[in-house]
């Protein structure tokens, strides 16, 4: 099957970005190079096409109930204009996706997902639909995305785009018309997305492009949210990788009456779980990479999820989920890096400070 395009595809051609397939799109890599644009990002500001991510509108007389009946955090109070982090999961606790929701108003939701799992997704959310009285409408073709992220994100938005951002606070959003902005990302810093038409999108990128901003590929993005520990679906939670063995059970609330997985998370939270997600700092330059191996005293005892020599902090670091009784901070732990060994140590999973604005 041949990969999707964003509205943006042409536009990363002419600036000569290395594409490669992601999530079923062809999407630019890098243009420069990862390091030039994880630093513009961290110290200033940068722009990447996310248009490939999924948006999914729930709405209708249940619209509420329904959300909260997929979604382990909970929706119910939510002030219009927030939004929430959280998780699709299935009754045995894996996760479907990880998602933000956006409430528009009382009956009206509007769902992020990730684009790898768009198809997917989509099916699961209609197959749960039975007995509620909601509409959805799969957005997903009917919208481009972009991310401005960076300390001086406020200040591109309103000087390049013209689109005023001071009064949104850090998960907050407002409706222009047919355009959407939220202050959100996945880097780590301050910044905004905005999802239009393709036609606003384009015109969007080409004012940044003008305006010297920095076009970003997916590379950094990832090097990005590993350095602050956000997870990436198919690495850090899957469908054998719960939200509690993520470590990420703050976004679970278990005090809703109820929602699919929550008997099953439940019962993770108050007998332990067998696997942990932890950080792992090498005492070498050598680079833990995605499925290589931890051992504690020559067994294996997991695997890398993620891994890098990180950009911002110069150091050789991992995300890895191994057996929990191994888990606490400082515990001595080797990486299998081919036929060698390196020592590294348990830390905590965010390598580096996030910066966003939360007032």
């Amino acid at each position: 099957m041949e990969n999707k395009r964003t509205c943006l595809y042409d536009k990363h051609v002419a600036l000569g970005a290395l594409i490669s397939p992601f999530g079923g799109f062809d999407m630019p890599i890098q243009y420069s190079n990862i390091v030039d644009e994880h630093q513009a990002v961290r110290q200033h500001c940068g722009v990447f096409d996310v248009s490939h991510m999924g948006e999914v509108l729930v709405y209708g007389t249940d619209a509420e109930r329904f959300v909260n009946h997929i979604f382990t955090n909970d929706v119910r109070g939510m002030a219009d204009g927030k939004i929430l982090y959280g998780m699709m999961c299935y009754e045995d606790g894996g996760v479907v996706d990880d998602l933000l929701v956006y409430k528009k108003d009382a009956g009206s939701f509007f769902l992020v997902i990730n684009a790898s799992n768009i198809d997917k997704d989509w099916e699961w959310i209609q197959q749960q639909a039975a007995g509620f009285d909601v509409t959805l409408e799969n957005q997903s073709e009917q919208y481009g995305e972009i991310a401005v992220q960076g300390p001086e994100a406020e200040q591109v938005m309103e000087q390049t785009l013209g689109i005023s951002c001071k009064e949104l606070t850090f998960y907050t959003f407002k409706v222009i018309g047919d355009i959407i902005v939220s202050r959100t990302g996945y880097t780590g810093e301050d910044g905004f997305e905005v999802y239009a038409s393709s036609s606003y999108i384009n015109e969007c990128w080409d004012k940044l492009m003008a305006a010297g901003v920095k076009p970003c590929g997916l590379g950094c993005r990832d090097t990005l949210r590993f350095e602050v520990g956000l997870p990436l679906y198919g690495d850090e939670l899957s469908e054998t990788i719960s939200p509690i063995m993520a470590g990420l059970g703050i976004f679970v609330k278990l005090d809703k009456e109820e929602f699919i997985g929550k008997d099953a998370l439940a019962k993770q939270k108050a007998e332990g779980v067998s696997k942990k997600l932890v950080g792992i700092e090498l005492h070498d330059k050598a680079i833990p990479r995605h499925g290589y191996s931890v051992l504690k005293d020559g067994n294996v005892i997991g695997e890398v999820t993620t891994g890098y020599h990180t950009i911002s902090t110069d150091k050789s670091v991992c995300l890895a989920l191994i057996d929990s009784q191994y888990a606490a901070l400082g515990t001595d732990v080797e990486i299998q890096i081919r036929k060698k060994t390196f020592p590294g140590t348990v830390c905590k999973k965010r390598f580096y400070d996030k910066h966003y604005k939360k007032d």
